[in-house]
């Protein structure tokens, strides 16, 4: 049996940043995809992790079910450590590496969901103002990334991340909703070595035959 179980859904930006870490240290896990909308599927989901968000990480081993897309990196980084450190273990280099871990989950990835699942809304339901609001706050991240981009191969600099790991799914979509290849090169260009990066071009890869179901 596999020691390591994830539950996640390919589409999903925050899955995607689970799975770079996964396969930037070739860490074997077993992935059990969750299909909210298949009701068995949904109810085995919420029997491990009744809040119900993905992804969720099950170590069978340990007897432990970690949630939350920073922590499971941080467990994985502790118990199945691999080549590439995702987690500094200098304190200050570690606490510069959560931070903007966050800034990518906290102002990219939510901002951006809240564009997308708006268009999922009932009719007569959609919250415009809300959506707004949202696309601000990708623009003002976008700014800052830019300048932050500027001389930087990576979020901390040479070294690949957790950060990185955030920027993956959450800088993919955001641009497809608020598109910033001609207004920020230095996302832009950050994005494609994010997307040339072997790890999530195989996140990509598997999650191609699902981008029918994103909402335009």
């Amino acid at each position: 049996m596999m020691t390591l179980k994830l539950y996640y859904h390919p589409l999903s930006s925050f899955c995607h940043k689970v799975l770079v870490a996964l396969y930037e240290n070739a860490t074997p896990f077993e992935p059990v995809m969750v299909d909210f909308f298949n009701e068995e599927s949904a109810a085995q989901f919420k029997a491990l992790w009744p809040i119900g968000k993905i992804p969720v990480l099950r170590d069978e081993k340990r007897d432990r079910t970690v949630p939350e897309t920073s922590i499971i990196i941080e467990y994985l980084a502790q118990h199945y450590p691999g080549r590439v450190n995702l987690v500094s273990s200098d304190a200050d280099m570690a606490r510069q590496i959560r931070l903007r871990d966050r800034f990518y989950d906290l102002y990219v990835n939510v901002p951006m969901q809240k564009v997308v699942t708006d268009r999922l809304r009932p009719e007569g339901k959609s919250d415009s103002f809300g959506v707004e609001e949202a696309k601000n706050v990708l623009r003002t991240a976008y700014d800052m990334i830019d300048k932050d981009m500027a001389d930087r191969e990576w979020a901390m600099g040479k070294d690949f991340t957790m950060a990185d790991c955030a920027a993956t799914g959450s800088l993919f979509y955001a641009n497809s909703q608020v598109p910033f290849r001609d207004t920020h090169k230095h996302v832009a260009s950050y994005l494609d070595r994010l997307l040339a990066r072997p790890s999530y071009a195989r996140v990509m890869k598997e999650a191609e035959p699902y981008f029918h179901m994103v909402p335009k």
